[in-house]
Formats: C-alpha cells, structure tokens, sequence
C-alpha cells in the first residue's frame, strides 16, 4: 500500500495532446487563412506557416489546455504574423518586391461563371484591403471573433485582455470597419442615416 506523502507527490494524469502532424493536418487551413488575414503576404505565406508549426512543435509539451488548442494555436499566429509583419517592412526598406498577384490571378481555376469569380475576388479584396487598413489590435480581434467565430472569452485570454476590454474593442473594431467600408464603397446614404 502507498504512503500518503506518495500519493501527493504523484504528476497529475497527462490530457491527450494530439500529435504535431495531427494539428497540422487538422489546422493547416486555418493557420494559413489566418496568416493572410492578418496581412502576411502570398508569397511569405508559406513560411509563415511553418513558422507557426515550429513554434508549436517547441511549445506543443507545455500546452495547458486552459484554452481550446484552436485559440492556443491562433495565440502563435498572432505573434509569428507581427514577426513577419516587421521582416518585411525591413525588407521593403531595401528593395521594392515585385508583386506577382496578376500571375497568381491568371493561374487561379475558374468557375462558370466569370461574373460570379470577378464578384467573388473583388469582395475578398475589399475585406483583405479593409482588414490591412485597421490598427493591429482591432483586426486581430476582427479576425478572431468575425471571421474564425472564437469565442470573445477565448480570445481576451488569447490576447491577454480583460473581457470588457476585449468586447469593447470588438466594439471599436466593428465600427472602424464600417467605416473603412462605408469610404470604400463610396456609401453616403448610410453615413447619413447613421
């Protein structure tokens, strides 16, 4: 029979971590949709994702489970997405890249439709060009809440934030979107009724 004192000295039971190539085939497509919401360019993508599955590689033992693995996981996009944020604006400082969207466009399948695609691609840019246009703050919790449907309890952990705090920059972020919105589509009839 064991001592009491052993029994108190005895690590509490493991929860079950998936395995890193388990996360990533599970979270490959929400990292990589993320990243380019966040304003990491198309041809940093790739390496921002594998940034991002280093880091949880490395960090994966000490995942607590005090949050869902999915806002764990989008806690390290943030970060890895200002990392690459402020690499490439030391690098635009050194040359101007070249940009390759209208070789990407053209390679892009196609639908039946060439209306519906020319609707479709203009509404991803307005809201990619919108989000790129918001303060840090505001568009990661647009991009949390809005777009990934996380929890707003989940991500005031995620960014380390009161939750009144984070609802009201919720808020805030709505608003600035409007905004960005409304002067993008050159939308004075709402702006009067607003």
């Amino acid at each position: 029979m064991s001592q009491p004192s052993q029994l108190d000295h005895e690590p509490p039971p493991a929860a079950s971590v998936p395995a890193v190539a388990e996360i990533y085939a599970e979270y490959a497509g929400f990292v990589w949709r993320n990243l380019r919401r966040l304003g990491i360019p198309n041809e940093m993508i790739e390496d921002a994702v594998q940034d991002v599955f280093l880091v949880v590689h490395r960090r994966l033992p000490e995942f607590e489970a005090r949050s869902s693995l999915r806002t764990w996981i989008f806690g390290i996009i943030l970060r890895v997405a200002a990392r690459h944020r402020e690499q490439r604006v030391l690098r635009e400082r050194r040359y101007t890249p070249v940009t390759q969207s209208l070789l990407e466009g053209l390679s892009q399948p196609t639908s039946q439709d060439p209306f519906d695609d020319l609707v479709q691609q203009r509404a991803a840019d307005l809201i990619e060009w919108v989000l790129s246009e918001l303060e840090e703050d505001k568009r990661d919790i647009l991009v949390m809440v809005e777009l990934e449907q996380m929890p707003v309890v989940e991500v005031a952990k995620v960014l380390n934030i009161n939750l009144n705090t984070a609802y009201t920059r919720l808020r805030l972020a709505r608003r600035a979107m409007e905004a960005k919105l409304r002067d993008a589509l050159g939308d004075e009839d709402a702006e009067a009724t607003s």
